[in-house]
């Protein structure tokens, strides 16, 4: 796993030194994601700079080192990933007479370009990926993107130079760089907790979409035209091709299935030359993956956990369990209050941009205690997308199929009547009646899931359900200026394909936005920011293409149960008893460090003075919120978090 960063400078503006002088301070922004070696790579004739940071895994010796140079000569590569199955396409190239000079999957990505093209290369591939490709030959730059976006890369301009890269941190060291916030991002961010691709959260600067390519000319660039940007992998594509051509087996088949296709995808990520763990937090999907691993390993696997006191959050002693059921090596570290916090300060530095999903926090600190024992963990991440894991993808449908087609001013009305009662009396109402009817099982903060569902039954569509159930601020009302709400507009994440089934156009809805926006943004920073490679089997393309041939058969979702598919192969290696219960997911208690603890650091960031001065967001209802907050009325955590986080990234960056 790498960091990789290029510019051109098309003004010509700068010598070849003044140039690798520049790469070079970029590329030390890139430290973290490679700590191991670097590189720097220039094209004089055509003012092409490419740089490298490199986190040695596979071929550990300099034979691995970029920039890379094709064996003509026509090619020279900056690479960000890992191709699983690097030594399958290399043995098939050396039958037909190739020789490699080293033993790298960078080597091989490299030199089957050269020999059966880009295109059809890429649809060979099993891995994650970013990378850029220099064709010296064609003077045209390709830059690339793994098929779910598991890897980062941003591209776009700065003043007469074009730049591309892993990080905004290394785009923002070239001199060039306007720091020039771009309001719809601003907007959106407050929506989704993130800034969805394509937009960053700086104008003239982009993240190229998943599963796609863009190939842009020397003659463009010197145009400044940003090229054409093509998808090699289509969600779209795939969901029609899973229902037009549906699995044909009976359950077992498809379990069957399913666990060879887990077991391929994890064995060849268990390939490396450093050593290798997983996190495991007791639930179905990390389960799933730990226990695959350890099926075809010959030593203990090394297993991650963090606790916390707060029972509540605490996953810990699940997990613990499952390692000894499996018999892991297993490691696990109770935090203290201190230990996360203390991670808050990190959090605008190590994101790029504005992120907001406070799991960003336990995320890092899992990394963290990984990093002292591996180079490379595997993650469950993916589960509940591809196999309908989220509460929303049942309870959404479950209450719009109860109240879709009440009149809208009668589902308008009883939402009004439910945001009567503060989310904090609902909560002491429902808890009084799980004292009295204790076979009840309550989901935290049962009065933010009544808000939830009040917000619901406004919607006057089922994509709107989607929409209201993902976001924080609906409508940006705490966007200072007005010119910011008219600017915002929803990226489109939706499909032209018209789902039967609401909770599969919830998953799609998730695939395309909430999976690369957010949970691997999440994972990708954090394990980065520690210098940790992880890898997330279950999104290995194949499996994704699989989860969409079950379309309509009620194997992901079966009697109001998720991941039903995923649970019936965990449990033909964990017993039931130790994974069924219900869903906590990775938080931390948010709502009462911010009444606590991060109130004075929280306090410092919306100064109402200081949100006047900066005017991005309406210093009133900022209050508004606060104190309502603080006085337990309501549990405003994630739209505060969003807040926060935006105020802490502005004043780092």
């Amino acid at each position: 796993m790498c960091g990789i960063v290029g510019f051109f400078d098309l003004a010509k503006r700068y010598s070849a030194d003044r140039s690798l002088e520049i790469m070079k301070v970029m590329s030390e922004k890139l430290f973290n994601r490679g700590p191991d070696d670097s590189g720097t790579w220039i094209d004089s004739m055509d003012h092409v700079t490419l740089g490298h940071r490199r986190l040695s895994v596979i071929d550990l010796s300099p034979q691995g080192r970029q920039p890379m140079l094709s064996s003509t000569g026509r090619y020279v590569i900056v690479y960000n990933g890992e191709i699983y199955n690097y030594q399958k396409i290399r043995l098939e190239q050396e039958a037909n007479g190739y020789s490699f000079s080293g033993s790298s999957d960078t080597d091989v990505l490299l030199n089957t370009i050269e020999q059966t093209g880009l295109f059809e290369t890429l649809s060979r591939l099993v891995g994650m990926f970013a990378f850029g490709l220099w064709d010296r030959e064609q003077k045209k730059l390709h830059l690339v993107r793994d098929r779910i976006g598991i890897k980062p890369l941003y591209y776009g301009w700065a003043g007469k130079n074009f730049l591309f890269g892993s990080s905004l941190q290394a785009l923002r060291a070239h001199p060039q760089f306007e720091k020039k916030i771009n309001n719809e991002a601003v907007a959106l961010m407050l929506r989704y907790g993130s800034v969805p691709a394509p937009l960053s959260i700086y104008e003239n600067i982009f993240k190229l979409l998943p599963g796609s390519v863009l190939t842009v000319s020397h003659l463009e660039l010197e145009k400044k035209e940003s090229g054409v940007v093509v998808p090699y992998w289509s969600p779209e594509s795939i969901v029609r091709q899973g229902i037009e051509s549906p699995f044909e087996g009976n359950d077992e088949d498809a379990i069957d299935t399913l666990e060879d296709l887990l077991k391929d995808a994890i064995a060849q990520r268990m390939i490396a030359d450093v050593p290798l763990g997983a996190f495991l937090s007791g639930g179905v999907d990390s389960s799933t993956v730990v226990a695959l691993m350890q099926a075809q390993a010959t030593n203990p696997v090394k297993t991650f956990t963090i606790g916390f006191q707060e029972q509540a959050y605490n996953e810990a002693k699940y997990a613990k369990d499952v390692a000894r059921h499996l018999g892991t090596d297993h490691h696990e570290l109770y935090v203290t209050p201190q230990d996360t916090l203390s991670v808050i300060p990190k959090l605008p530095l190590l994101y790029d941009e504005p992120f907001s999903d406070s799991s960003q926090i336990p995320t890092y600190l899992v990394s963290k205690l990984a990093r002292t024992k591996v180079t490379v963990a595997l993650s469950g991440d993916g589960g509940d997308e591809l196999f309908g894991g989220y509460n929303r993808h049942i309870w959404g449908p479950r209450i719009w199929k109860r109240f879709g087609s009440v009149p809208f001013s009668l589902r308008k009305a009883g939402s009004a009547a439910i945001n009567l009662i503060s989310p904090v009396t609902w909560n002491k109402i429902a808890y009084s009646a799980q004292s009295l009817f204790p076979n009840i099982d309550l989901p935290r903060a049962p009065g933010d899931k009544l808000y939830k569902i009040a917000s619901v039954l406004e919607s006057p569509t089922s994509q709107q359900v989607y929409e209201q159930l993902v976001s924080h601020w609906g409508n940006s009302e705490v966007l200072a200026l007005k010119s910011l709400e008219q600017q915002k507009k929803t990226v489109d994440q939706g499909s032209s394909f018209e789902f039967k089934d609401m909770s599969e156009m919830m998953m799609y809805r998730d695939l395309v936005s909430y999976l690369p926006n957010d949970i691997l943004t999440k994972l990708d920073r954090a394990s980065m920011g520690v210098s940790l490679e992880a890898r997330v089997p279950i999104l290995d393309h194949r499996v994704v293409e699989f989860s969409w041939k079950l379309s309509g058969k009620s194997m992901r979702i079966r009697n109001g149960t998720g991941k039903w598919l995923l649970r019936q192969v965990l449990h033909r290696y964990v017993p039931m008893s130790l994974i069924e219960r219900p869903k906590v997911g990775f938080g931390v208690p948010l709502d009462h460090w911010l009444r606590g603890p991060l109130r004075e650091w929280a306090e410092s960031l919306i100064e109402e003075s200081r949100l006047e001065r900066e005017g991005f967001f309406d210093p009133k209802i900022v209050r508004e919120k606060w104190n309502s907050h603080l006085s337990k009325s309501q549990n405003l955590q994630h739209q505060l978090w969003d807040i926060l986080m935006f105020q802490a990234w502005l004043e780092a960056n």
